[in-house]
């Protein structure tokens, strides 16, 4: 049994950004991810982030990773960093277990914050089970990881910002991109990516989705249909698109298993992308000690899940005794920071969401 000060679980940018205020405070901090790369879902994201300067606007994803993991170093608490780390259990008692690099571990930390980010969510429609239909996020790590193209031609099913983004992803790695579908009546996603994709001859198709996937071992053609006002298939309305690539896009669900395990009290709020956990403005949880930050807290963008972050490792180092003037004002201006984040015409269903979860919006 190793006992550990604060344990984060979780390296993206939520995770990142908790460490390094609890270590600038002075708290010894272990961080367990589960992957061989630090920084989440922002070391595949080669576009540049929106926001204000305090989140890194104008930088791209991939930078904003090395940056945030970079300036964890000569912080008055040491940051351990351990990649190829899967935590398995959360025990009533407080204890993690953990496999790290094929061993079995287990930590008792007097306080843990809970950054696992987020799954994909699926779509079912016939043929779904065909290699050649992804998530998009598995298209990104292809592309932007291992810069592998996972095809020629490509069908796009949603129109928020991740399918708008990897479908100019996609664009830009030279594969055709036949078309953007989605279910709802307006793009989901900021105008601005979905401009980029018009004018590259990208036609979006709202009020469309998916019916039907063909091949003899592999996609080959799709089928899509328009849907009414009561999301039922208008008769007559079908197409087919010739293409290899299904990409699916239709949002994100919060990976709470973990919180689940620990007793946390969770409530589903489709708002913010199924059940999460209920937490204060410190981003503390039913369970005393225990924090969440990022998208296992909702669905947001990455700039609110690094304030996020940074509120959690500030709340967890004034719980372990960390207490000065400094972590105080730092946290008030997180949370303002946090709120003004959430302040826009855009977010009227995220603070809806937070306000349902107890958290200050």
């Amino acid at each position: 049994m190793i006992s550990v000060p604060l344990l984060i679980i979780g390296a993206g940018p939520a995770g990142l950004c908790a460490a390094y205020r609890a270590a600038e405070a002075g708290v010894d901090v272990l961080i367990l991810e589960r992957a061989q790369k630090l920084g989440g879902q922002l070391v595949k994201q080669t576009h540049k982030f929106f926001g204000s300067e305090k989140q890194f606007a104008s930088t791209r994803g991939i930078e904003i990773a090395k940056i945030l993991t970079d300036r964890l170093e000569g912080l008055p608490g040491r940051v351990e960093l351990q990649t190829d780390a899967t935590v398995l259990g959360f025990y009533e008692d407080g204890v993690v277990t953990a496999e790290v690099r094929g061993k079995f571990m287990k930590y008792h930390p007097e306080c843990c914050i809970v950054a696992t980010g987020a799954s994909e969510k699926t779509l079912a429609f016939a043929g779904n089970d065909l290699p050649g239909v992804y998530g998009a996020g598995a298209v990104q790590t292809l592309m932007n990881e291992y810069g592998v193209r996972p095809g020629n031609r490509v069908l796009m099913i949603g129109a928020g910002n991740i399918g708008l983004i990897v479908s100019y992803q996609l664009l830009q790695a030279g594969v055709k991109v036949a078309a953007v579908l989605d279910a709802a009546d307006e793009i989901g996603g900021y105008l601005v990516h979905a401009s980029k994709i018009r004018r590259a001859g990208v036609p979006i198709l709202t009020r469309h989705t998916v019916e039907r996937a063909y091949g003899d071992e592999r996609v080959e053609h799709a089928i899509i249909h328009a849907l009414d006002d009561e999301w039922r298939k208008i008769p007559g309305s079908e197409q087919q698109f010739d293409v290899d690539v299904i990409c699916v896009a239709v949002g994100l669900s919060p990976l709470t298993d973990l919180l689940w395990q620990a007793g946390v009290d969770m409530k589903y709020i489709g708002a913010l992308g199924g059940y999460v956990p209920l937490r204060d403005a410190d981003m503390m949880t039913s369970v005393k000690g225990l924090y969440i930050a990022g998208d296992v807290a909702g669905i947001e963008e990455a700039s609110s899940a690094m304030v996020e972050g940074e509120i959690a490792g500030i709340a967890a180092a004034l719980r372990l005794g960390f207490i000065t003037e400094k972590n105080e004002i730092l946290k008030k201006d997180c949370l303002n920071q946090l709120r003004q984040l959430r302040a826009g015409p855009g977010s009227e269903k995220i603070r809806t969401g937070m306000a349902l979860a107890g958290a200050y919006v």
